[in-house]
């Protein structure tokens, strides 16, 4: 560890990144942010200069003299925004000075993966610790954590630890996610203007409607252009993002963007000795627009230690294909003609357990039902890996139905206030995973079945929102606590439970399920091997869905399922085609009843498989970019290799366009100075094409060789798009020549 005693800024700087911080003289009052953004020419010379160079002049009616936006902004700093902590003892010690300050670098100068620690007590007895932490891809992680010091008895109640950065004055846009169930991530754009641009979830898990990222960035910021500034709570329970403009300012700053766990009155209450440690919140900026967000974000994912590493299996899922008919001959038919197509893993979803023959029972009985399995699932699952199948099985741990044997056996374990349940939720309550009990009888339930039939993979499901999450608790003096605000407690437990689960079982791969994709978030995701992206499997809304998941999840963690011509969730019937292009967009599957299928329909399949198997070592590790048409009709999603060699492209059209002839559309990513060959891969499936002749380009980019062209035209012209409807497109293969 190397610190420097000769400046008067603390900086951290990787891959075109850098913060700056300013430490207080005499160790009163945290250190001050000068700067979060684009790394500076000079590096630390510049950085020095910051201070004298930035300072805020004094308006009247103000503070008499410049003030400091602080890591944790708060009153006594001069910051009249929400404060970065919030606490109080007793409802004493509300407002907080933090003294004994230090601000210590981990790592040398020139290290990527370098931190900045503080650490800071108050006179009330709260202890401090910061640490931002950049990595080599430029994406910062903030960790905080308070512990009560103090020396009487009164607890130290929690409100909110919240990691805040600040932004400039042209960041003057907003951008955030919202949406609901099959319709996840929907962007909606606003300007940054005076006030607190709050997205609060009080769902208990992330929720449909969860951003994902909160994203503020300079005029008209795009997929590759402009500068972007976002946040990312990685947490998944109650949390909230924000982005703040008080009308004189953040000290040198024009507003600030942050995030957090949100919060119940009383959920976090410290005794002496105890340590409340946030969640941690991931900062990305961006020189050249939400493709350069993704960029950094997807490297840094990938540089995990536990990050999935061999190649992410085809997935053939039951659900869409037989719902509750788990007919034990149905179902070694669909996993002989997975086998004969190229599916490498076959999932067996809801149903097999209890009795649990539809919806509103059963759920909580874990144990294979013997009217539907009279001989256990061993002979499915013998049947599967005979055919050198992986074998998954689905399971919704949390979650139990009234009319279940667990209910009946342990009322005591469902999380609900003491005078009455929550409102159901597809007839569901949760268990109360606190419980050590209820929580041992899952690991030890799950992880026998796991042991005992060799499952490879779980689909941990989660279909209801938390409504009422309160339980009754001891505290360590002794007092009861009626109806105590759960969910803080019950999200570490719930993570907890995966750990343990995953410490038993090392080569078991779990997916985040929460009726679809309402728990998609980076702290389920440091647990889990994927997410499913949404319910709909309705190829023309996934184009979206999957488009705008991508921004924070890596294609190999996303899953995207070629699901039946006609979507139970839309009644929209989409064809083949266009299913399987979308589906190739992340960890592929399917979700279908492929035993009913055509001999050409199987045909097509069997390419379409090879092809993501070809395709997959490129789009699980290269770069994303992306584009559009200026109407917003027409999609170009691409995959570049770190190296530029090799792309992958996606043209989707979504509508029907403004223009009868669309025109060229550039292949963003590629090398100008390089020389591509460029084909048309038909497994992909080719669109029905409207115009009479097809561009001349086509044909030539369907033969052998393919269209060979300058990196420079690709990149700086494009290829003309055929005449082609709403839910078509195809899939262009980009090789240097």
């Amino acid at each position: 560890m190397t610190t420097r005693t000769d400046r008067t800024t603390v900086h951290l700087q990787a891959a075109g990144t850098a913060l700056v911080l300013e430490p207080r003289a005499g160790g009163s009052g945290l250190p001050e942010v000068l700067h979060w953004g684009a790394a500076l020419e000079g590096g630390a010379t510049a950085y020095e200069a910051l201070g004298a160079a930035t300072l805020a002049p004094v308006p009247h009616s103000a503070l008499d003299a410049p003030w400091p936006l602080t890591l944790l902004p708060s009153e006594a700093d001069g910051w009249e925004g929400t404060p970065g902590w919030s606490g109080h003892r007793g409802g004493a010690a509300g407002a907080v000075r933090w003294h004994d300050v230090t601000c210590t670098r981990e790592g040398d100068d020139d290290d990527a993966g370098a931190a900045l620690v503080t650490r800071a007590t108050s006179p009330d007895g709260t202890r401090l610790e910061l640490r931002h932490s950049l990595d080599a891809h430029g994406v910062l992680r903030v960790d905080a954590s308070v512990t009560n010091v103090g020396t009487d008895t009164v607890p130290l109640d929690v409100s909110a630890l919240r990691a805040v950065l600040p932004l400039p004055l042209r960041a003057d846009e907003v951008l955030d996610l919202t949406g609901r169930w099959c319709r996840e991530r929907s962007p909606q754009r606003s300007r940054l203007d005076q006030g607190t641009h709050l997205r609060a979830s009080r769902r208990g898990r992330t929720g449909h409607d969860a951003t994902l990222l909160m994203m503020a960035g300079t005029h008209g910021f795009d997929w590759r252009s402009g500068e972007v500034w976002a946040v990312h709570t990685a947490w998944s329970g109650n949390h909230e993002h924000l982005v703040e403009a008080l009308p004189e300012g953040a000290g040198r700053h024009h507003a600030v963007i942050g995030g957090g766990e949100l919060l119940a009155p009383g959920e976090v209450r410290l005794a002496p000795g105890e340590t409340y440690a946030a969640p941690t919140v991931v900062f990305v900026h961006s020189t050249d627009g939400l493709d350069g967000l993704s960029r950094r974000l997807h490297r840094s994912l990938r540089a995990r230690a536990g990050h999935p590493s061999r190649p992410r299996p085809v997935v053939l899922n039951t659900w869409e294909a037989v719902y509750f008919e788990t007919d034990l001959d149905h179902l070694r038919a669909l996993a002989d003609t997975a086998a004969r197509i190229g599916v490498e893993r076959f999932v067996l979803d809801d149903g097999w357990f209890g009795g649990r023959r539809h919806d509103r029972a059963g759920l909580g009985d874990w144990v294979v039902s013997p009217d539907v399995w009279p001989e256990g699932l061993s002979p499915l699952v013998d049947h599967v890996k005979g055919l050198g199948l992986e074998f998954g099985l689905w399971f919704e741990p949390e979650m139990v139905n009234e009319d279940s044997d667990l209910v009946r056996e342990h009322p005591e374990w469902v999380l609900r206030p003491a005078d009455g349940s929550p409102r159901e939720w597809r007839a569901q309550q949760l268990i109360d995973l606190t419980d050590d009990a209820a929580r041992e009888q899952l690991l030890e339930r799950i992880g026998g079945l796991v042991a005992e039939v060799g499952i490879d993979y779980i689909k941990w499901d989660h279909n209801r929102d938390l409504l009422e999450a309160v339980h009754t608790v001891t505290t360590a003096d002794g007092r009861t606590l009626v109806d105590a605000p759960a969910v803080h407690a019950h999200t570490l437990a719930f993570y907890r439970l995966l750990d343990d689960l995953r410490a038993r079982h090392p080569r078991l791969e779990i997916e985040s399920c929460s009726s679809g994709g309402a728990r998609v978030d980076l702290g389920v995701l440091d647990r889990t091997d994927r997410i499913w992206t949404s319910d709909c499997n309705d190829a023309l809304e996934r184009a979206s869905i999957q488009r705008w998941t991508s921004l924070l999840v890596p294609a190999e963690l996303m899953g995207t399922h070629i699901g039946p011509a006609t979507a139970h969730t839309t009644y929209r019937t989409v064809d083949l085609g266009f299913r399987m292009l979308m589906a190739l967009q992340g960890h592929a599957g399917l979700e279908w009843d492929i035993s009913s299928c055509s001999a050409a329909e199987l045909e097509q399949l069997t390419a379409w498989t090879a092809l993501a198997r070809d395709l997959r070592p490129l789009l699980h590790t290269g770069d994303l970019v992306r584009s559009e048409t200026p109407d917003g009709t027409l999609h170009v999603t691409g995959t570049v290799a770190p190296d530029g060699g090799r792309a992958a492209y996606t043209v989707a059209r979504l509508v029907t366009g403004r223009d009868a002839v669309t025109g060229a559309v550039p292949l963003p990513g590629l090398d100008p100075s390089r020389t591509y060959a460029v084909r048309l891969r038909p497994e992909a499936g080719l669109p029905a094409v409207v115009q009479l002749t097809p561009p001349a380009w086509w044909d030539r980019a369907l033969g052998e060789d393919g269209l060979v062209v300058p990196g420079s035209v690709l990149t700086g012209v494009g290829l003309p798009v055929p005449v082609i409807g709403p839910a078509q497109g195809y899939l262009l293969d980009v090789r240097a020549v």
